[in-house]
Formats: structure tokens, C-alpha cells, sequence
């Protein structure tokens, strides 16, 4: 039981942490709890999280495969941290231009589950971002290639998507005003934490070969 937990604790902890940073979600929850209500906000965060969690646990089906492709498996370490190399730029970017953050809702009418659903079906980054995580969970053997740890990983990130926009939704205005209030220096730090996962992990690739840390 002991291993279940801490499977079900990382997956929160990477989950809670990672629906904080800004984006198109939480800003979208954001905006939901304040216009039509706490109720309406967790609707879309229960959309949201429902999406979220079935493509992670697509993605883990196919996880011992990918691991067992060290080609394969290369290239989506190279995707990962494209992409965390990417975000930190736009965050670098948007820290010095100070550019404000628009309203990411424009349908209104869309049932608010429906809409959280929607927006995280169409987020291009739960996957690499998912993939990433896992895979540093299993070199760290924390996630292994059990059915029974997946659904204990998959409910903790469940949850910790849930708190994470439970901040928002109970923070509603006070928190977005606060944010923007502080937005450039927000941006610098998310940058730069960015900028040094990304730089650890390459440190890692060069000096560990891949068919060394996937091989048990």
C-alpha cells in the first residue's frame, strides 16, 4: 500500500504544481467561477480533469513499448525539452514585453464541463508534458509498468488537477488581480525554473546513455 501511495503522492504533487502556472485553463476557471459561480467553475474543472486523466492513461498503456524503443524513446526526451525550452522563452518574452493576459473564454453559451473538456482535449501539452513526468518517475523508480500503479498515479493526478484550479476558482478576482499586479517578475522565476529543468535534463542525456537508464 505503501508504494500505491507514493505513486497516488507524486502524481498529485506533479499535478498540483503544474496547473499553477498561467494558461488558458486556469484563467478560463478563473473566469467561470467569478461570471456565473463556484458551482459552473468546478463543472469546467471536472471537464478538464476527466480529459486529462484519460489521456494520461492512454499515454501510460503505451509507455513500456515507447521505453522498450530507445530511438524512440530518445526522440520524446528531445520533444520534452523542446518544449520546456519553448515555455521558458515565452515566458522570458512575456516578462519583458509585460504583456497582459485577454480573456481565453469566448463561448459563453457551452456548458461549463463541456467547455473544460474541450480545452483539454485541444491542449497540446498534456502529452509531452505527461510523458516527460512519467518518465522521470519511472528512471527514479517511483512509477513502474503496473496496471495497479497507473490507476494510483492517474487518480492522484485527478486530484491535484482539482486543487490546483480550486485556487483559482476560490481565488477568482483577488488572485487574477494580484497576478497581474505581478505578472513580470511571475513570469521571470516560471522562466527560469523552466530554463534550469531544461538544462539538468540535457546534462543527463549527454551523460547518460539512454540504453543504460531504461534497462533494468
Amino acid at each position: 500500500m505503501h508504494k500505491f501511495f507514493r505513486v497516488f503522492f507524486w502524481g498529485l504533487l506533479v499535478s498540483f504544481l503544474g496547473s499553477l502556472p498561467l494558461g488558458t485553463m486556469n484563467i478560463s476557471v478563473t473566469q467561470i467561477s467569478v461570471q456565473t459561480g463556484i458551482r459552473d467553475g468546478f463543472a469546467f474543472a471536472w471537464g478538464s480533469m476527466v480529459v486529462e486523466v484519460i489521456i494520461v492513461r492512454v499515454a501510460l498503456i503505451t509507455m513500456k513499448w515507447i521505453t522498450g524503443q530507445h530511438r524512440l524513446f530518445r526522440f520524446f526526451e528531445y520533444i520534452t525539452i523542446s518544449v520546456i525550452l519553448f515555455l521558458s522563452i515565452a515566458s522570458f518574452v512575456a516578462a519583458y514585453k509585460m504583456s497582459g493576459f485577454a480573456s481565453p473564454l469566448p463561448i459563453r453559451s457551452l456548458d461549463p464541463f463541456w467547455w473544460g473538456a474541450f480545452l483539454s482535449l485541444t491542449n497540446p501539452l498534456h502529452i509531452p508534458f505527461w510523458i516527460g513526468w512519467s518518465t522521470v518517475l519511472m528512471n527514479k523508480n517511483i512509477l513502474r509498468h503496473d496496471p495497479v500503479e497507473y490507476n494510483w498515479y492517474v487518480a492522484g493526478i485527478g486530484l491535484g488537477t482539482l486543487l490546483g484550479f480550486a485556487i483559482f476558482i476560490y481565488g477568482g478576482n483577488f488572485l487574477v488581480t494580484m497576478i497581474q499586479q505581478h505578472e513580470s517578475p511571475l513570469n521571470c522565476v516560471i522562466g527560469g525554473v523552466l530554463l534550469i529543468t531544461a538544462i539538468i535534463q540535457i546534462k543527463k542525456m549527454i551523460a547518460i546513455p539512454s540504453t543504460i537508464r531504461y534497462n533494468k
